[in-house]
């Protein structure tokens, strides 16, 4: 093997090296151009995913509930703030008042009507 050989070597390595960077770089951008929100493209909206809620009334696990079977239990007053309530991604039970999820829900149910 003479120097010739290893410099075209060198040259090959480096090649290699460098397309390997080039291809995580385009990867890297084709996934940031996918989630970029471009101001009047017409783009697929994502469909929320609907909230999914478990509390414990009396001792006992009610769920899975939506958001408006839950905005029904807040209106009722079958659930306080110290009531017990979990959701998928929550490692353990938590009271109402520590589920910002729920707290929004309190927040947007309307008071009793009292005519």
């Amino acid at each position: 093997m003479d120097d010739q050989s290893c410099f075209y070597i060198d040259r090959l390595v480096d090649f290699g090296l460098g397309m390997g960077i080039a291809n995580q770089m385009v990867g890297i951008m084709n996934q940031y151009m996918r989630t970029m929100d471009i101001p009047g493209s017409i783009q697929q909206m994502q469909q929320p995913v609907p909230a999914i809620f478990y509390v414990a009334i009396d001792g006992k696990q009610v769920g899975p509930l939506n958001d408006s079977e839950m905005a029904a239990l807040i209106a009722q007053k079958k659930v306080n703030k110290d009531t017990l309530a979990w959701m998928p991604r929550m490692l353990g039970w938590k009271p109402i008042e520590q589920v910002p999820a729920i707290l929004k829900l309190v927040a947007l149910t309307p008071p009793p009507l009292s005519v």
